[in-house]
């Protein structure tokens, strides 16, 4: 069974086609600029790469040109459409009424609509993404949506109201509602079968550190709790967002510049973070290199988000009685190692014991265990895959049917 997995943007699509009898990718790539100029780049499993502009007005025009991409050139992996079995999207809200993987239809279409207030940027994307799909592929191909923040949907309501008045929660679902839960979801599940034990029994923090980071407390399988709230930006500092800020910072500066609901938007999710300490970069690359050349604010900024995921770790400590093991993943869980020995060497309260000589050798896709065999609490990097995971739900609800 081969499975289409899309991730549309507001201006971007991404796709992978993965054979499901194996789960080996056959084919991946992104339309980027859509409704501005457009291009796409893409690659097959033999290493083949490809890489045009073309006009991309719209997502239904993109889909065009994935299909173009799967069926020709050099880097085709298909001889007809025929041969894709299903497809399936990543939804990031899925609020509260979605809290599983379902398959496409026109209600399911309307409860992904109805939440766009909740994620104006994502699920006004996604359902252009679904619709153009259906253009481009039929509706009679099976469509199956994965929901960002269903994996928290077990979170007990202490963890999950905030403390504002409870009608804001009663008339329009103020909550913390969490992200990255397909990742969270996959690496979890992965670091109780490197473990060898039944996730049943265990407690994990996953930290999925990118541009975009979240951390989640798991015990015995389900989330008890996650950093992320009602929308991503709350939190930790991340690559432009802020995270959890106390809020009259936002009402004092909006007095003091005459912010508009948009602007402290723009400025909370697009020029903050890693981006508004260090002024250089949302990059952690790019801070690196910043700090080599003396920049101490690009320091700074390290500093800080080391720290946060420091107090975060503990929290959830805190919240579940204990901890097992601890996993890294996501661009940053996965690739600095610096960050990793700072967070794992200020554990010692926990009985983490590190392997400073390995952990540095894990980047790329690379995974292990970084903690030493006397470590009472184990410490993983796993590499994410959730567009794996996105194409085992859809094949498990396409062959249910």
């Amino acid at each position: 069974m081969k499975i289409l997995v899309i991730n549309a943007g507001s201006s971007s699509l991404k796709y992978q086609l993965i054979d499901m009898d194996n789960e080996s990718l056959m084919a991946k790539g992104i339309c980027e600029r859509i409704g501005i100029d457009g291009v796409i780049s893409g690659s097959n499993a033999e290493g083949k790469k490809f890489k045009y502009e073309v006009d991309m007005p719209n997502h239904t025009a993109a889909f065009f040109e994935v299909k173009k991409a799967l069926l020709e050139g050099d880097c085709a992996v298909l001889s007809n459409l025929e041969e894709i079995a299903a497809i399936g999207h990543r939804i990031v809200q899925g609020g509260a009424l979605f809290n599983k993987s379902v398959l496409v239809d026109e209600e399911v279409i309307e409860g992904i609509e109805s939440l766009c207030d909740l994620a104006p940027l994502h699920n006004p994307a996604h359902i252009q993404g679904i619709n153009a799909c259906r253009e481009v592929f039929g509706v009679e191909l099976p469509e199956v949506v994965v929901f960002d923040n269903a994996f928290h949907s077990t979170m007990p309501p202490e963890a999950y109201i905030f403390p504002v008045p409870y009608e804001y929660y009663e008339k329009y679902k103020v909550r913390r509602y969490g992200f990255h839960g397909t990742s969270h979801r996959f690496v979890s599940a992965k670091c109780a079968e490197v473990m060898g034990k039944d996730i049943k029994d265990l407690k994990l923090i996953t930290c999925h550190l990118g541009n975009g980071s979240s951390i989640t407390a798991v015990k015995n399988g389900e989330v008890v709790d996650t950093s992320m709230g009602l929308t991503p930006l709350d939190g930790f500092m991340m690559g432009t967002r802020c995270g959890a800020v106390d809020p009259s910072v936002i009402t004092y500066l909006q007095e003091k510049e005459g912010w508009t609901p948009q602007q402290t938007s723009e400025i909370l999710n697009k020029k903050s973070g890693y981006l508004g300490i260090s002024g250089v970069s949302s990059d952690d690359r790019d801070l690196l290199a910043a700090i080599e050349e003396g920049n101490e604010r690009a320091a700074l900024a390290r500093k800080i988000l080391k720290y946060q995921v420091r107090k975060v770790i503990g929290s959830y400590v805190a919240a579940m009685d204990g901890v097992d093991a601890i996993v890294f993943t996501g661009g940053i869980g996965e690739n600095t190692f610096d960050l990793r020995e700072d967070v794992c060497k200020n554990l010692t309260y926990l009985g983490v014991t590190f392997n400073s000589e390995l952990n540095s050798t894990l980047v790329k896709g690379k995974e292990g265990e970084i903690s030493l065999p006397d470590s009472k609490v184990k410490v993983y990097v796993i590499a994410t895959n959730e567009e794996l995971l996105i194409a085992r739900d859809t094949k498990a609800i396409v062959e249910a049917l």
